[in-house]
C-alpha cells in the first residue's frame, strides 16, 4: 500500500537499532508496560519491603519490540566484557524469558550458553547435562564465566544466593544485568561481593 511504511523487523530492525537509542526506548516499554505508582497505598515486593514503585517485567519481556531491545542492550554489555561470557542465566521466574532472548540475540554460530535456576532444587539433576538438582539449560562447567540476568533488581539478596552457588561449582561470576534497578542496595551488595551490577535502566528513568 503506497504512503505506508511498515516498521523493520528481524535482522533489519537489529541492524537499525544502537545501544542508546534501544535504552531509551525501552524505557518508555518499561513505562507502559509494567511500572505502577501508587498515590497512597504501597506494594510489597518480592523482598518484603514496601514501595509506591512497582515493576512487573514480564510483560515487558514478553513484547517482540521490548525482546528485541532488551537483547540488543544485553549484548551490547556483553562486548564490553574483557575475557568474554561462556554462560547467561539466572533465577526463575523473571530470568526465564530473559535468558532466552538473550540466547536467541547471540545468533547462529555462537557458543553461548543458557541456563535457570530453580529456587528450590527438584529432581535428580541433567541426566545428559550433568547439572546439579536446580540447573536446567546448558551444561555449565567448573571454570565457566557466567554472566547473571536479573529482572528487578531490589536488594540484590535472591540473586547472589545463586551467585553462591555457582561458585561452589566452580564457576567464574563476573557480572549480573539487570533490567531495572530499584536503588535500593542491590548495586552497593553485588559490588560488595565483588561482581558489577550493570541496570539497563533504573528508578529515577521513571520518577
Amino acid at each position: 500500500m503506497e504512503g505506508r511504511q511498515r516498521r523493520p523487523t528481524g535482522e533489519s530492525m537489529a541492524e537499525s537499532t544502537g545501544s542508546e537509542d534501544a535504552r531509551l526506548r525501552l524505557i518508555e516499554k518499561v513505562r507502559n508496560l509494567a511500572y505502577l505508582c501508587a498515590d497512597t497505598e504501597e506494594f510489597t515486593l518480592a523482598s518484603g519491603r514496601t514501595s509506591r514503585h512497582f515493576f512487573d517485567t514480564k510483560p515487558v519481556m514478553c513484547d517482540p519490540e521490548s525482546a528485541h531491545l532488551l537483547g540488543v542492550l544485553i549484548h551490547d554489555q556483553i562486548s564490553k566484557i574483557d575475557g568474554g561470557v561462556d554462560v547467561v542465566g539466572g533465577l526463575e521466574l523473571g530470568a526465564v524469558p530473559l535468558t532466552g532472548i538473550a540466547i536467541a540475540k547471540a545468533g547462529i554460530g555462537s557458543n553461548l550458553r543458557g541456563f535457570i535456576m530453580r529456587k528450590e532444587p527438584k529432581g535428580r539433576g541433567g541426566r545428559k547435562t550433568g547439572n546439579p538438582p536446580g540447573i536446567e539449560g546448558s551444561t555449565i562447567q567448573s571454570g565457566d564465566r557466567v554472566l547473571i540476568l536479573e529482572d528487578v533488581t531490589t536488594t540484590g539478596g535472591s540473586a547472589l544466593k545463586a551467585v553462591e552457588r555457582l561458585q561452589d561449582m566452580g564457576c567464574s561470576v563476573i557480572a549480573c544485568i539487570s533490567i531495572v534497578d530499584r536503588e535500593e542496595g542491590g548495586k552497593e551488595a553485588f559490588e560488595a561481593a565483588g561482581i558489577p551490577l550493570h541496570a539497563l535502566t533504573t528508578l529515577s528513568d521513571y520518577v
